[in-house]
């Protein structure tokens, strides 16, 4: 583990809370799942706007584009939430109910039906929770390191099984963050790299390195399980939307 703290941006910059890291990474979420489960079926938002070598540029595509932050800041938040939160079993359970709660309308948004393939996002985070407690308890000396192998790759082989949003990726991204936390340079650098083909997302190390380490304007329950109700809520309205006039 990294001890000394290293930062991409001087410290004057990062003037970003964790509640407005959750509005971007909510509002660009919706925007790529109303690009997805939306406006994909209509051609208006599927026809090129113009060509980018031999790429097709479209709205749907740009709207994509947008929504890739959204998965490197919720991976960044989760981190941040498990070293700050007073309750880790609470904020596990959390995790767990959410990801119960969202998979019926993940699935009617995603396939239009009640039962699909895959698994919601909110999975991915909980394992990625779970990865994270267990490097912890390692950390601590609690377990060895051989019972964290098998942990690890256990949860990473879970992600695979039932096809987790991002899956093993996301899971590994998740640990990243955190073994890297204490160096933004390299974070941002290997996480960008780790990325791969979707590495438009590592746009999303901007605004974590203008973070600035506080909580911000969310506060108090509303606040707090708005965060939450937000991801099945807005894919219900999408699902509805889809129903109703297309």
């Amino acid at each position: 583990m990294i001890n000394k703290e290293v930062f991409l941006l001087p410290k004057r910059w990062q003037l970003l809370s964790g509640s407005w890291l959750k509005v971007i990474a909510m509002v660009s979420m919706a925007i790529d799942h109303v690009a997805g489960f939306l406006l994909r079926y209509h051609s208006d938002f599927t026809q090129p706007l113009f060509n980018v070598g031999h790429k097709q540029i479209s709205w749907c595509f740009l709207m994509h584009c947008i929504g890739r932050l959204a998965f490197p800041l919720f991976a960044f938040l989760l981190v941040e939430g498990f070293l700050h939160t007073s309750n880790r079993m609470k904020y596990g359970r959390n995790l767990l109910l959410f990801a119960l709660l969202s998979e019926i309308p993940f699935d009617l948004a995603r396939r239009g039906s009640l039962f699909a393939a895959g698994q919601n996002v909110f999975f991915t985070l909980f394992l990625g929770f779970l990865a994270l407690y267990a490097v912890d308890r390692w950390e601590s000396g609690k377990d060895s390191a051989e019972r964290l192998a098998v942990i690890l790759f256990s949860l990473i082989g879970i992600g695979i099984l039932f096809h987790t949003d991002y899956g093993s990726t996301g899971i590994s991204f998740i640990l990243l963050l955190y073994v890297l936390r204490k160096n933004r340079i390299l974070q941002a650098a290997i996480g960008c790299s780790f990325l791969g083909s979707r590495w438009i997302a590592g746009l999303a190390f901007i605004p974590i390195n203008l973070y600035n380490g506080r909580r911000g304007f969310i506060r108090g329950a509303f606040g707090k399980y708005f965060f939450y109700v937000f991801y099945p809520l807005h894919l219900l309205v999408i699902y509805f939307i889809r129903r109703m006039f297309m």
